[in-house]
């Protein structure tokens, strides 16, 4: 009878210790850094994209794609051409639209 009760008191025992960590860990979210991630990073005033010399020429459509998702124009303001910079870029309000 002794041996029973140890077994279920160890199994309880796992089982909430590997509910906590399965809770803690989707709370926490995935393990990674904070800042830019690959791809276009900002908001409906702007953003950044990491540089490529694949793309040359077509950050301007990169950037009018992603601020027509808040209906504003688009423009370039920065381009470094190196391998780990990054090219910035503002979204405007259309000057014909009244807010």
């Amino acid at each position: 009878m002794r041996r029973t009760s140890f077994i279920v008191v160890a199994l309880t025992a796992l089982i909430s210790v590997a509910a906590t960590g399965v809770a803690l860990a989707t709370w926490a979210g995935p393990a990674s850094p904070a800042g830019p991630r690959p791809g276009i990073t900002g908001n409906d005033t702007g953003g950044i994209m990491p540089y490529s010399p694949d793309l040359e020429g077509v950050y301007e459509t990169i950037a009018q794609d992603y601020c027509a998702r808040w209906h504003r124009l688009s423009k370039v303001t920065s381009v470094h051409r190196m391998y780990g910079d990054y090219i910035s870029f503002v979204c405007i309000d259309k000057p014909w639209m009244i807010h």
